[in-house]
């Protein structure tokens, strides 16, 4: 390959891959500096130059100068001996093939990391391109592809799995996912199994920001800040819970997050296959909270700890699966929107009478002293159990009445 042909397939090659020029040059120069001192059998260091027109090749021994530090014992001078072969080209165009593969993926890694370094957290769009065991490979356009990791976990425990249970794609199908991580190629920090094989960008389909998101392409006061999504719980695939609160007096959250007919809420439950989401009222009181985040399921009275940041919830007898849900997925979530741990009870395992009303209270609000056990513990906590009707203790302390 003649040096002017060299350098043209270089420039050609750089504006295919959106790579500059010159930063592929110079890298092309390192690479083959170490080829040639191989190659050449130099008892010095190489420099290869190529010059930015002709394309011509000059490969120079870096002969040390003077004496080296006495601390470093390296030399702070250099003379360029000029070693260039009579086929220096022929030579550079038998290693130029690996090395400019490499530098290609390398660069083009680096520059996909400067591009998207700064949209973790943002919403993409792609398709499908292909499928393994141990990830799914999305297309976000051309030359840019990303990671949807779903390992294993059974035979791969340190790995994550940011694709829902009960998804499966097909090639050419099209996914709105999450940027979670962008790989950096020039970090040092180890890298995970396969990790130059693969993209740089990881995407999500189960993070919970993944909801934030969808909701803000579809309810434009979400997108214009009147309404603000306070906080998110997600079993990915199964059933997520979403508290929002508005900024305007006059402007139901609920109910613009819901959309005419449900209309809002149904393109983003389609856009997760079918999870069931729920919308609910934030409130900064943590009783009517607690009470809120417990819907579908009607509750009678919800007692705040505000010291153990502990509630307690009393539902109807009709109400307690429904508030604890499937395998405890409804208080699960609850516990997670609010950040309360909750103890649901029965309003007959707490001797509670049928209410009339929902009646929420808080431990400033004082409920009857009658009502509560009148047990204390030798720590000076007070048993948050309701007295027996009758007594002044609950079933748990009833040996203290005598």
């Amino acid at each position: 390959m003649a040096s002017s042909e060299l350098i043209e397939a270089l420039q050609a090659l750089a504006h295919e891959r959106h790579i500059d020029e010159f930063y592929l040059i110079e890298r092309l120069e390192a690479s083959l500096a170490k080829s040639y001192q191989h190659i050449l059998d130099l008892e010095w260091d190489a420099r290869v130059t190529i010059d930015r027109s002709t394309g011509q090749i000059y490969v120079y021994e870096l002969v040390p100068v003077g004496e080296p530090d006495e601390e470093t014992g390296e030399y702070a001078e250099f003379e360029e001996r000029d070693v260039t072969p009579d086929d220096v080209s022929r030579i550079a165009a038998q290693n130029a093939k690996g090395v400019i593969s490499s530098i290609v993926r390398e660069a083009g890694r680096q520059s996909i990391y400067e591009e998207f370094s700064n949209r973790v957290g943002d919403l993409v769009t792609g398709t499908v391109l292909q499928g393994t065991p141990d990830f799914t490979i999305i297309k976000i356009r051309d030359g840019v592809e990303a990671e949807l990791p779903h390992y294993d976990l059974k035979r791969n425990p340190g790995e994550r799995n940011e694709r829902p249970g009960n998804e499966h794609y097909r090639h050419n199908q099209r996914l709105k996912t999450l940027i979670i991580d962008v790989r950096d190629p020039n970090s040092d920090a180890p890298k995970m199994r396969g990790e130059q094989a693969r993209p740089s960008i990881v995407v999500s389909r189960t993070h919970p920001d993944l909801i934030r998101r969808l909701f803000e392409i579809e309810v434009p006061e979400i997108y214009d800040g009147m309404v603000e999504i306070k906080s998110i719980a997600r079993e990915p695939g199964a059933r997520s819970k979403i508290a929002v609160a508005s900024r305007e007096p006059n402007l139901d959250p609920v109910g613009a997050c819901v959309g005419p007919k449900g209309s809002r809420v149904r393109m983003v439950v389609e856009e997760l296959r079918n999870e069931r989401v729920d919308v609910i009222q934030w409130n900064e009181n943590p009783a009517t909270y607690v009470s809120n985040a417990l819907s579908p399921a009607k509750v009678t009275r919800v007692t705040i700890d505000e010291d153990n940041h502990y509630a307690t919830v009393v539902v109807p007898d009709d109400q307690l699966s429904l508030a604890i849900g499937k395998e405890g997925q409804n208080a699960r979530l609850a516990a997670r929107l609010t950040g309360w741990h909750i103890d649901i009870k029965s309003a007959s395992f707490a001797g509670e009478p049928p209410a009339v009303d929902n009646v929420l209270i808080d431990e400033e609000s004082a409920i009857d002293e009658e009502l509560v056990c009148a047990h204390v513990s030798e720590d000076g906590v007070r048993c948050r159990n309701h007295a027996r009707p009758g007594s002044r203790f609950c079933g748990i302390h009833a040996d203290d009445e005598a």
